[in-house]
């Protein structure tokens, strides 16, 4: 059995619109302020907005959509749906840990308006999730 990298990349491509989406139309109305990660990561990056979209968009296509497929399929519980739900709670995780502290928000986005923000991107990343595992499935058979 071997990953679809397309349907991987495909599924992590769409549920990273629906992610940004969600951060930009959803957590305001939830939370009282718009969550922007791309501007941040160009911000961070001193590239500024456009490529701090494109690496967005890498990160949710490429990366996380390549880790699921190739690392997180094999070692998580039930169908490929609920695996990514799943994974979206891991990549939750570590943006929260890792990625918010390295752009000024804060261990669980403490800096950045604390719990509303964190059940916010919980959402869209579960979202995004069940959408990468919907749309990615699981390997297909090695052709003999």
């Amino acid at each position: 059995m071997t990953p679809n990298v397309g349907k991987a990349i495909a599924g992590g491509f769409v549920g990273t619109i629906l992610l940004t989406l969600m951060m930009r139309f959803v957590a305001p109305v939830m939370t009282g302020q718009r969550i922007d990660m791309p501007g941040k990561l160009g911000d961070m990056t001193g590239m500024g907005p456009i490529a701090g979209m494109i690496m967005h968009f890498l990160i949710g296509s490429v990366i996380f959509g390549l880790s699921y497929a190739f690392v997180l399929f094999r070692f998580l519980p039930g169908a490929p749906w609920l695996k990514g739900v799943l994974s979206g709670v891991i990549f939750w995780l570590g943006l929260q840990v890792v990625m918010m502290p390295m752009i000024g928000g804060g261990f669980f986005s403490s800096q950045m308006g604390g719990v509303k923000i964190v059940v916010a991107a919980l959402i869209a990343h579960l979202v995004y999730g069940a959408t990468l595992g919907g749309i990615a499935g699981g390997p297909v058979p090695k052709k003999a």
